[in-house]
């Protein structure tokens, strides 16, 4: 049975350890293969077999959290409207926490001119400005606490719920023995309500922060046309919903629409432009026959288009699900924080445990408010939310700005070892070459016009099927060429083509093709020899043309380069990789055109059923090995690489064959993903370092008196802001090449 995958949307987590709480109960469920759950972005990818959807979202649920299947649509508007939810809490919680604060602030010495209203002194009126902060907007605290013990596990709201109780439960007791003077004894209501009101903010600021990195997804959602002209049998047109639309539909694009759907071009012709896909800004011209893509622009002409792919198949929907599955994939760099998590939260209530009893016995002596304070400081700086964030948002970042430039990573893992490359093996035929002949050379001998021989030339291969011969007539066509008329056409297999054709009022004979062909003609080749074999060695398909018995011109074809081949071979040895041709042509050719390019090792001759043992042999040797192909005849060895690279479209194989789809026929696409590869896990680093290290200097800071509990509480928002904007710069690059 074929492996399902199902994302659910989720909603109430709080830091990295609720997540693997929810990772677990999604683990415990029958038919679950594997579980992914991304803190980040909240999407929880689970594969199995015979997934139900309302099964998973209820062992979530008993989990204490809430998902639903991922509407795309509707994704975004469901984040805002959370996100609105946190920010009226903390605005609800801020009302009733100022007071509270002010008449802190009025407790030091540098602010005792203050004027402080002594209802504010009243411990009655400050409990009960306390208790709605406490109980009603800090609920989602205490509930998140209930459902993570229950499951066993511990998280930030613990850490919460038990530094907050722990201040109000005291200052109740104070208030109940001492009366309305009790804050003059020393009452903490203003700590637990003022910590609950900046973690708020934290949060919404964190949810604000988290929302960007999933930019790209929205961006390329945006683009996605909405209405389409379509037109009916008896040729009238109605704008209609794309979704409407019916796989063979005929659609009309006017210039400067964008094109709403994948589809084929069954009249006209235009430049489109491509750029939301590849990257590229240059029109690529397009005429009948040719594959649209939908969201791509109509630049300038008038097009009938075929519907092709509609919905889910459209290479638009196709892209998004792929940048999804990579945001919302695990890089093995995470593991490390997810181990740490997972047991972060019962070793600070610990630590927390054993800094209230130091305090209380040792340092200040049955002074229960200092080693409270002290306590509640180190559980509220502990909470773990940056160690959460550092590795999924930088994945988000650097896999949706890796799509802007049209380059798909379609797992967090490829986007990681990408970076770790030692070697890159090209595929020669349509990956450093065009895939496709083309006429390169053309000389004529002198007393004849080069317009007259293009002309014999075209009239006699424009009667061959041979791909060599069109690539001949493309090369040669041009206006005001003379047309010529070809009797008695035929073509020899492997030799060339030849017929007769009527030149000055006289009936001549045209042969073009190998020296074997003229030797077999008793036709002296004479001097042209050498200029052939030249050719010849530089990789090219070298042809003779004679008229009568008399050679007057050499042309020849070959599989020319792209145009970006040598700068990309040039930078990726400029990284220090060793870059590999692997081809099945002849050695000669392959060295020519290795020669040219820089490349300083060829493998050469070998099958396509062989590439994959070649990449393995590297492989063995310990080279960490990309293979660099066109996602169709080198899938094989797309596979056996540590990462596949296709080059293509992107409408089709390319986007399903490989580790990492290029979108763009630009051979400088390679070294990007490196660069951004590179980028994404010195990024990743940056963050663990200083989640980790905000955790190992917090603890002992806190731990030492030196932090009041509300800055604990806004350094823990601070930590978390500052990794989700550090990762956000990825979105920002612009040097990128």
């Amino acid at each position: 049975m074929a492996q399902q995958i199902v994302q659910l949307q989720l909603s109430g987590m709080r830091c990295a350890a609720c997540a693997n709480t929810i990772e677990k109960a999604l683990k415990k469920t029958p038919s679950v293969k594997s579980v992914q759950v991304n803190y980040a972005n909240e999407i929880a990818t689970i594969r199995g077999e015979s997934l139900e959807a309302d099964k998973l979202i209820n062992a979530i649920e008993q989990a204490g959290y809430q998902a639903q299947l991922i509407d795309i649509e509707h994704q975004q508007d469901t984040r805002q409207n959370l996100q609105k939810v946190q920010l009226y809490k903390f605005i609800a919680a801020a009302i009733l926490s100022l007071p509270l604060l002010y008449s802190m602030i009025g407790h030091f010495s540098w602010t005792r001119d203050l004027p402080i209203p002594s209802i504010l002194m009243n411990a009655w009126i400050q409990m009960a400005l306390a208790t709605p902060v406490q109980f009603i907007i800090g609920w989602q605290f205490y509930r998140g606490s209930y459902y993570a013990l229950k499951n066993l596990s511990a998280n930030m709201d613990v850490l919460v719920a038990l530094g907050t109780s722990a201040a109000y439960f005291y200052s109740v007791w104070l208030t109940f023995q001492f009366g309305a003077n009790a804050a003059h004894d020393g009452l903490y209501f203003e700590t637990s309500a003022v910590l609950i009101t900046l973690i708020l903010l934290g949060k919404w600021f964190e949810a604000r922060a988290k929302g960007h990195t999933s930019e790209a997804i929205r961006k390329l959602l945006k683009l996605q046309p909405q209405q389409a002209l379509r037109e009916s049998k008896d040729g009238l047109t109605q704008l209609v919903s794309v979704k409407e639309l019916k796989q063979g539909d005929i659609v009309q694009i006017k210039p400067g629409q964008q094109i709403p759907v994948d589809g084929v071009i069954v009249e006209g012709q235009s430049a489109i432009d491509e750029s939301m896909l590849t990257g590229e800004s240059m029109p690529v011209e397009k005429t009948v026959d040719d594959k649209v893509v939908g969201a791509t622009f109509n630049k300038n002409g008038f097009l009938r288009v075929r519907a092709t792919h509609l919905g889910e198949a459209a290479a638009l929907a196709r892209i998004v699900r792929v940048v999804e599955e990579a945001q919302g994939s695990k890089a093995p760099i995470q593991r490390l924080a997810d181990k740490v998590s997972g047991v972060f939260v019962p070793v600070v209530v610990f630590i927390a445990l054993i800094t209230f009893l130091v305090w209380w016995i040792w340092l200040t002596p049955g002074d229960v408010g200092r080693a409270l304070e002290t306590m509640v400081a180190v559980l509220v700086i502990a909470c773990p939310c940056a160690l959460g964030l550092a590795t999924p948002t930088s994945i988000m970042a650097g896999s949706g700005r890796a799509a802007e430039a049209g380059i798909l990573f379609k797992q967090a893992d490829t986007l990681e070892l990408t970076q770790s490359l030692t070697a890159i093996v090209f595929d020669k035929t349509g990956t450093l070459t065009q895939g496709k002949p083309a006429l390169t050379d053309f000389v004529v001998a002198e007393g004849y016009e080069k317009t007259t021989v293009a002309g014999m030339v075209i009239a006699v291969e424009s009667k061959s099927e041979h791909p060599l011969a069109q690539a001949i007539v493309d090369g040669l066509t041009r206006q005001n060429l003379p047309k010529m008329q070809v009797d008695e056409f035929s073509a020899l297999s492997g030799h060339g083509v030849m017929g007769k054709i009527k030149l000055n009022d006289q009936l001549c004979q045209i042969r073009l093709g190998t020296k074997k062909l003229m030797q077999d003609q008793q036709i002296d080749i004479g001097h042209w020899q050498q200029q052939q074999q030249q050719l010849e060695q530089q990789g090219k398909t070298a042809m003779l043309i004679a008229l009568d018995q008399q050679v007057i011109g050499l042309l020849a074809v070959a599989d020319t380069l792209r145009d970006t081949a040598k700068s990309a071979i040039s930078a990726l040895k400029e990284r220090g990789l060793q870059v590999i041709m692997l081809t099945g042509d002849n050695k000669r050719t392959a060295d020519a055109i290795a020669l040219e390019l820089g490349i300083d090792k060829v493998i050469a001759e070998v099958l396509p059923e062989h590439k994959a043992d070649k990449i393995r042999e590297l492989r063995q040797q310990g080279q960490v090995v990309a293979m660099v192909g066109d996602g169709i005849n080198d899938a094989p060895a797309l596979a056996e690489a540590d990462v596949g690279i296709a080059m293509g479209s992107g409408t089709d194989v390319a986007i399903e064959t490989a580790d990492i789809a290029l979108m763009r026929t630009d051979l400088n696409a390679v070294n990007t993903a490196i660069q951004l590869s590179h980028l994404t896990v010195r990024n990743i680093r940056q963050n663990l370092f200083w989640a980790f290290g905000y955790n190992s200097l917090g603890i002992p800071i806190a731990a030492a008196g030196l932090l009041a509990p509300w800055l604990a509480g806004a350094a823990m928002a601070f930590s978390s802001i500052s990794v989700v904007l550090n990762s956000l710069r990825l979105q920002r690059l612009k040097n990128i090449h």
